[in-house]
């Protein structure tokens, strides 16, 4: 039989670009209509492994896509919210709520592909309420999901009468680490667990390989989408590494485990497969969702004795305790107000210290443009901003109990002082993402503008540490030596815009990169601004 081979590809790798891209969509509508909250959600309820493995499953079936949750993960562990045992547990519920799709795929509704793509992208285009927008992208995506994999069926199928492909096929079954190779490298190619397994679902409905050789293939998925937790956690802290080495320990161990039982496995899947009546898409989607539920379960008793592995075979400095508050003992607040303003004021200065390293990495990275200051940056932003809602918390809860007018006097100045903290946090962010703009569109400053930049810059990180030290030592001479430089950081600005104007007329300065430059130099000053006002609290109301 002489095969359409460009017809063949063409509808396999359509059908598998419609899939991804279904994927993708279908994850964003579903992530958009569960709210913006779920990352906040996945810190705030992940106490423990256990409870760390429902939010892992949850999160994962909200946003239908565990390399998300896991990337997420990562994020967290290196920013210090979240310790390598809680990680290692919403890890595990990520692997079991991925199985999901599988199990949506593993249902006969491909003929309705196109109609529910029709209502999808009608509600999409014809309401402009935002949840009804979110259903229609969640709807379009799960019809597009159906009609990939339809085309990518349509394309396998002709692949049985191919009598090497079939010698392959019997290969693989005979050798199950063939099979867990061909998955790995297939799921790193294309990036998508998911989509591995649908192709493998495609192969097996179309009985182009027998359930034995399918499984191996399958345990080799799992391990190949274990890449994008590699990947996310290039350059991030050993935490962060860690947490990524845990997820492919995890499933190398179970896949080890798994093809020691390969023949009783088997026989089990079929068994049950006989005793439901069940098509082979599900079948392959019951195996998927087996190997990870059961590899939870006789893993889950590992995880200590996992923390301690990777924290030998992975040494350096552990953050998961460096950004999470230290100082706010809810005890105190009944018993004394008194102390419990003073410990939030502590807490304050850890914050306060954030901000002027937060500062330093951004001017390293004007300096130096390494990737890595930029992230650190970002990770003591969100730090800061953690903070920010745990001590704003504690001192409401302060403030509902009676209060000396000294105490009273301290506690909102406290309340303003914090808010000025966190506002330094979003300016040197801000200056991250002009730097990034301004490299991404190739703009150059020139020579004199990156020195102008440099002296405010350096300027402004002493006065807030001044600040910080200030408010710290209850220094009215270090707080009034911090409105003088804030002065001094008002003069640069209006002197360097003017050396800006003159560059440009000169055209020695395109308009764009000068943009940059008047934007950044806002930014400092702001900062100053708001060093000022914790100065100014300073002078104003004793502590």
């Amino acid at each position: 039989m002489d095969l359409n081979w460009q017809e063949m590809l063409f509808e396999f790798f359509g059908g598998l670009g419609i899939f991804l891209f279904a994927i993708k969509y279908m994850g964003d509508g579903l992530q958009k209509t569960a709210g913006d909250r779920l990352r906040d959600l996945l810190d705030r309820y992940t106490t423990n492994p256990l409870t760390g493995v429902i939010a892992g499953i949850l999160f994962t079936v909200l946003i239908q896509s565990s390399a998300g949750t896991i990337v997420i993960v990562i994020g967290l562990v290196s920013a210090g919210f979240m310790t390598l045992r809680q990680s290692i547990g919403v890890i595990m519920g990520a692997n079991i709520g991925t199985t999901i799709k599988a199990f949506v795929i593993g249902f006969e509704i491909g003929d309705y592909a196109l109609p529910i793509m029709a209502i999808g992208a009608f509600l999409i285009f014809f309401f402009k309420r935002k949840m009804v927008h979110n259903v229609g992208e969640v709807l379009f995506g799960l019809g597009g999901l159906f009609l990939g994999l339809e085309l990518m069926m349509k394309g396998m199928s002709p692949l049985q009468h191919l009598p090497s492909f079939t010698e392959m096929t019997l290969n693989v079954s005979n050798h199950p680490i063939l099979g867990v190779l061909a998955g790995a490298i297939m799921t790193v190619f294309i990036q998508s667990s998911s989509a591995s397994v649908a192709i493998l679902q495609g192969f097996y409905a179309e009985h182009l390989i027998s359930l034995k050789g399918a499984l191996p293939i399958l345990f080799g998925d799992n391990i190949g989408t274990t890449i994008t937790a590699i990947l996310a956690s290039l350059g991030a802290t050993a935490s962060a590494k860690r947490a990524a080495a845990s997820h492919v320990l995890f499933n190398i161990v179970g896949t080890i485990v798994f093809l020691i039982f390969l023949t009783p496995f088997t026989l089990a899947m079929e068994w049950i497969s006989g005793v439901f009546s069940l098509e082979n898409k599900m079948q392959i989607a019951l195996a998927h969702g087996t190997f990870n539920v059961v590899n939870v379960i006789l893993q889950f008793p590992l995880i200590g004795a996992w923390v301690f592995l990777l924290t030998k075979l992975s040494p350096g400095e552990d953050f998961s305790t460096k950004y999470k508050t230290k100082h706010l003992e809810d005890d105190f607040i009944e018993e004394s107000p008194s102390i419990a303003i003073g410990q939030a004021k502590e807490e304050i200065l850890r914050m306060g210290n954030f901000s002027v390293q937060g500062l330093e990495k951004t001017f390293h990275y004007l300096t130096f443009r390494n990737k890595q200051d930029a992230q650190e940056a970002y990770h003591i932003e969100d730090a800061i901003n953690h903070l920010e809602t745990k001590i704003i918390n504690y001192l409401v809860k302060i403030s509902s109990q009676p209060l000396s007018r000294q105490d009273s006097s301290r506690h909102f100045m406290l309340m303003a002082t914090v808010r000025d903290i966190e506002r330094i946090g979003d300016h040197f962010e801000n200056i991250i993402e002009l730097i990034d703009y301004h490299d991404e569109h190739r703009f150059q400053l020139t020579k004199d503008a990156l020195e102008d930049i440099s002296e405010m810059f350096l300027l402004t990180i002493n006065t807030v540490k001044k600040a910080i030290e200030a408010l710290d030592l209850n220094s009215d001479r270090l707080a009034r030596e911090v409105i003088e430089q804030e002065d001094e950081i008002d003069r640069m600005e209006r002197q360097f815009r003017k050396n800006h104007f003159i560059r440009l007329n000169e055209g020695l300065c395109s308009g764009h990169a000068g943009v940059i430059f008047v934007d950044m130099l806002s930014n400092l000053e702001r900062v100053g601004d708001h060093a000022v006002n914790v100065a100014d609290a300073i002078l104003g109301k004793r502590i």
